[in-house]
């Protein structure tokens, strides 16, 4: 799915917009508002800001989130507790692919160690 593109220059403030509303963000993928707070309850990792008024405010992360969940749900057909666990294992994917990563690192400075001593 590609979200519906909506600026991100505000020309009013002749900026990169920082926050998007929950009425942009509902227009990008094409979903109801109660939708997308819906999917706010029901997913941990998507946490808007809120402002003073209690108006959530969306940042690109909260859209690359909000797309993830959308992929899942709309167009693979996960149920939310199987997008919910689908989540969860990304996530520890991503903390086992670091933890390698870090091992990988720490030898090869062994490695470039050893080569600068011979």
């Amino acid at each position: 799915m590609i979200m519906k593109q909506l600026p991100m220059f505000d020309e009013q403030e002749e900026q990169l917009k920082r926050y998007y509303s929950i009425s942009e963000v509902a227009e990008m993928f094409d979903v109801s508002k109660s939708l997308i707070r819906f999917w706010e309850s029901e997913f941990e990792i998507l946490k808007p800001h809120k402002n003073s008024k209690g108006d959530r405010r969306f940042t690109q992360q909260n859209l690359e989130q909000l797309q993830t969940i959308y992929h899942l749900v709309k167009e693979r057909g996960f149920t939310l507790s199987g997008a919910k666990q689908e989540l969860k294992e990304r996530q520890q994917r991503g903390k086992e692919k670091k933890e390698i990563i870090e091992t990988l690192e720490k030898l090869k400075e062994g490695l470039m160690e050893l080569k600068d001593k011979m």
